[in-house]
């Protein structure tokens, strides 16, 4: 019984060493693209502090950085994949992330909220909301930062 004990210890640690090993190489891959995406708009903006970072695919691919600048202000910063401008903008300038999911939720039934994020389209910065439908479709609802009018949507997939 004892044997049977500690095998299945063993094989636990082994499925949780294994695991954390393939996590963490996937992710070295985004690591990169945030220190270099940090390093460059620290260098070409006026950001002092990251607070967040994250990647958004649509139809280019940009890092976007939470962060405050050197007066303390909260800012966000847009940094491409491939050439291109830096967008930077002050949060005050745009719509709050709950505020987006308030016009959200006044046009639309979201069962679920899955994510909101930043990105750019079109050098439109705006938000993403994916979220969940009441018949458990999957949505994405694109609303523009400076403005909070309706961008886009793509609905039941």
């Amino acid at each position: 019984m004892k044997r049977a004990i500690w095998g299945i210890i063993i094989l636990l640690v082994i499925c949780i060493g294994a695991g954390s090993l393939i996590y963490f190489n996937s992710m070295k891959p985004v690591r990169a693209a945030e220190s270099k995406a940090v390093e460059l708009a620290k260098k070409e903006t006026d950001l002092a502090e990251t607070e967040d970072f994250n990647l958004y695919h649509g139809t280019e691919t940009y890092y976007v950085i939470e962060g405050k600048d050197h007066d303390g202000t909260s800012i966000y910063v847009w940094v491409p994949e491939k050439k291109g401008k830096i967008v930077t903008l002050k949060e005050s300038e745009g719509i709050s992330r709950n505020e987006a999911i308030n016009r959200l939720k006044q046009e639309k039934n979201a069962a679920e909220i899955m994510s909101v994020r930043l990105g750019m389209e079109k050098n439109i910065p705006l938000w993403e909301i994916h979220y969940r439908s009441g018949s458990d479709l999957i949505n994405y609802y694109y609303i523009d930062y400076k403005t909070g009018k309706w961008l886009k949507k793509i609905e039941n997939l």
